[in-house]
């Protein structure tokens, strides 16, 4: 396994009316995250925070390409982000314990906190199609380039790790320092892994180490 400290390459917010920040998603323009009440969009070059939309937003955020998926408590909804329109709901498997949330090929995958695990899931109808276990709190997860990254938070640490989708074996892990929680994980689709950080109130910016053509860094 290969191991070593999160570069950290920038710092977004505090922002305004935001406390904390759970899941963070990327539309491939604005970055997302959700803060309770509200899910906020800011532009990841500048900074500026862009709008919100009114709706429970407690844990995971995820984006499909066209819609944007939120975990508010025991659910998860289906949001259009041009009107903030709820347009559907399933049962999140963890009945109100889940944290992170992704898309990828055409499902979810929903971390569960305390569980320690990784489901992942029919979007239409909520049924778990698979289950990867950690060994520490999972809270934010993301694919990027066919890899399956997920945060830890457990205590004062955190840690960002690459895992094996099929054993959940870890093979690559980057250590925060020390006090600085990962709530939310969200890939841009290249260097960049947007990090919720809870009562921080603020999303980072780490930088996702790249591999070779042989599995290397």
């Amino acid at each position: 396994m290969k191991h070593s400290a999160a570069e950290i390459l920038r710092e977004y917010g505090p922002f305004p009316g935001v406390d904390s920040v759970a899941g963070v998603s990327f539309d491939g323009e604005r970055v997302w995250f959700a803060s309770g009440d509200k899910l906020n969009a800011f532009d990841p070059e500048t900074g500026k925070a862009l709008r919100s939309i009114d709706v429970a937003a407690h844990a995971g955020t995820a984006y499909d390409g066209q819609h944007l998926f939120q975990i508010a408590k025991d659910r998860i909804q289906k949001i259009d982000p041009d009107t903030g329109k709820v347009l559907a709901t399933i049962p999140a498997p963890g009945g109100g314990s889940d944290s992170g949330l992704t898309w990828a090929e055409g499902t979810l995958w929903v971390g569960q906190y305390r569980e320690r695990k990784i489901h992942q899931i029919d979007p239409e109808t909520g049924a778990i199609l698979r289950t990867i276990e950690s060994n520490r709190f999972v809270t934010g997860v993301t694919w990027v380039d066919g890899e399956l990254w997920h945060a830890t938070w457990e205590g004062d640490e955190s840690d960002l790790r690459r895992v094996d989708p099929q054993t959940g074996k870890v093979l690559e892990k980057l250590d925060m320092p020390a006090g600085m929680g990962v709530s939310g994980l969200e890939s841009d689709g290249g260097d960049r892994l947007f990090c919720g950080s809870g009562r921080d109130g603020v999303v980072r910016a780490v930088r996702r180490p790249r591999r070779g053509p042989k599995g290397q860094t």
